[in-house]
């Protein structure tokens, strides 16, 4: 009796578990796009000044070039120096290796664009956005930044800085409609996953980065 009982609570139960398991990933990444709403811009002329702009490293090709979707990030933060928005801008991406070096590349692009090289600043260990939202505050003392990336990314990167004592304003560079729907599909998926893991990271683990290093405060 006990087991056919069991048997019967199991079925009823297990269809719960599995819907469950499907809304919370779903629940948790519309709580993180709901609470960041206020802090993300698509236009740069809504974007209140700030001293400095985070630019995180989105890829580069075998020849030294940006990705597109990199190009546009630093183009973004180009036009709101020049907007006088900032004054300076930190470019965070991956120099894991001597022959991939994102940050670098990402300095060149601004400075082709008329961004004096010594009003940037390079975090050559930015390996992930919670690594670089980490080494913004510990490492260069931001307090507040613009943060500039793609839409899919600006709630997962305003949320993981905000939570680690970085106010930032985000300001979202087109994706949707402008790169291929395989990409993007494929993108937004991963962000998808992404936003859980930062959840994780910021409330619970609180991981160092990879390289934390001494104390580099930008003037």
């Amino acid at each position: 009796m006990f087991l056919k009982s069991f048997v019967v609570q199991w079925r009823f139960a297990f269809p719960l578990l599995i819907l469950a398991s499907l809304l919370t990933p779903i629940a948790l990444n519309y709580y993180v796009n709901l609470v960041t709403s206020n802090y993300r811009r698509t236009d740069l002329a809504e974007v209140p000044s700030q001293p400095i702009a985070i630019v995180f490293g989105a890829g580069i090709w075998e020849d030294g070039t940006p990705t597109p979707m990199l190009a546009d990030r630093v183009q973004a933060a180009v036009d709101l120096y020049k907007a006088g928005r900032i004054s300076k801008i930190l470019m965070t991406g991956d120099n894991s290796s001597p022959d991939y070096n994102e940050v670098k590349v990402m300095q060149e692009y601004a400075a082709t664009q008329g961004i004096p090289v010594e009003d940037i600043t390079l975090d050559y260990a930015g390996f992930s956005t919670y690594e670089s939202c980490y080494r913004a505050k510990a490492v260069f003392g931001i307090a507040a930044a613009v943060l500039v990336t793609q839409n899919f990314h600006l709630p997962r990167a305003v949320y993981t800085c905000r939570q680690l004592g970085v106010e930032a304003i985000g300001l979202g560079t087109p994706d949707w409609g402008k790169f291929r729907q395989s990409t993007m599909v494929r993108y937004s998926f991963r962000e998808f996953l992404a936003v859980i893991k930062a959840l994780w990271e910021t409330r619970v683990t609180r991981p160092k980065p990879t390289f934390l290093g001494p104390f580099e405060g930008i003037k």
